[in-house]
């Protein structure tokens, strides 16, 4: 099996295709819900709220019962500061950097009222706390926390994060940053099944695989999304469950693939399969 190449020349037809199948799906009314920070009510001028099963809480307040912090507004992101923590939250984005690292955000970062609103396992995450449900009182709780992210320097493999990267770009470059983390996904799900070599880079060069090591674009230099994807993808991100194969319709026929492995998802143009 060789999953196809997103070569440059297709990306223009993807993009088309792309823009002709896009719909907007409806998006129901925001639920208020009640979020509790180590058992005290967290509070601020806009509440906290439910949307697509996702609990979103107000990046400042949070931070700022956290303790310690300056929160401003840099006209594009909202930037948390503190000791050991450089935080930003652009609206409109599928991630959170915290000191260099990358938190994947459902959805993405929303501004409602002038307020940056982040998800609360986001923002669970990135301060080391952990997020429950209480269902028989509809409420969120937050607990512990203080523990800053090691910075994305030390925590990233640098191999893993060069080969990864690249091989995201060079397969997918000019998808949606889900597809790309799609592809990650795949590459990984490989290195953890013992039907394919144990190493990321054996992964990556198995002979007939990936056609970007047959046309040496696996060495160029990764695109910007395509290294956060990669980053999200080491952080656990994951949008495709256990596959391990795909290809692209526009491109190629993926014959052995549909005929031999099982659908389970399309994400941009690529189709991925069990």
């Amino acid at each position: 099996m060789k999953p196809c190449l997103f070569q440059r020349t297709a990306w223009a037809v993807c993009a088309l295709i792309l823009a002709a199948g896009m719909v907007m799906p409806g998006r129901a009314a925001h639920q208020s819900v009640d979020v509790y920070l180590n058992g005290t009510p967290l509070s601020g001028d806009v509440a906290s709220f439910i949307d697509d099963g996702t609990a979103y809480v107000p990046l400042a307040a949070f931070s700022r019962s956290m303790g310690g912090c300056e929160v401003a507004w840099d006209g594009t992101a909202a930037r948390v500061t503190a000791k050991n923590l450089s935080l930003s939250a652009q609206p409109g984005a599928q991630w959170v950097e915290a000191n260099g690292r990358v938190f994947y955000v459902p959805g993405s970062v929303r501004l409602v009222n002038g307020r940056t609103m982040i998800p609360a396992r986001t923002a669970a995450a990135v301060y080391g706390a952990q997020v429950s449900w209480d269902n028989s009182t509809q409420t969120v709780h937050i607990t512990g926390g203080g523990q800053m992210p090691q910075d994305g320097s030390s925590y990233y493999d640098t191999d893993t994060l060069y080969w990864l990267s690249r091989v995201i770009s060079a397969e997918s470059q000019g998808e949606p940053l889900l597809g790309q983390i799609a592809v990650g996904n795949v590459v990984l799900n490989r290195l953890d099944s013992p039907i394919f070599p144990n190493s990321l880079y054996d992964v990556i060069f198995q002979p007939g695989q990936f056609e970007p090591v047959e046309n040496g674009t696996i060495y160029h230099d990764p695109y910007y999304l395509s290294v956060i994807a990669a980053k999200l993808c080491l952080e656990g991100a994951q949008v495709v469950g256990n596959c391990m194969y795909f290809f692209a319709p526009a491109l190629s026929p993926g014959t052995w693939i549909v005929n031999n492995r099982t659908y389970y998802t399309t994400i941009g143009c690529h189709r991925f399969y069990l």
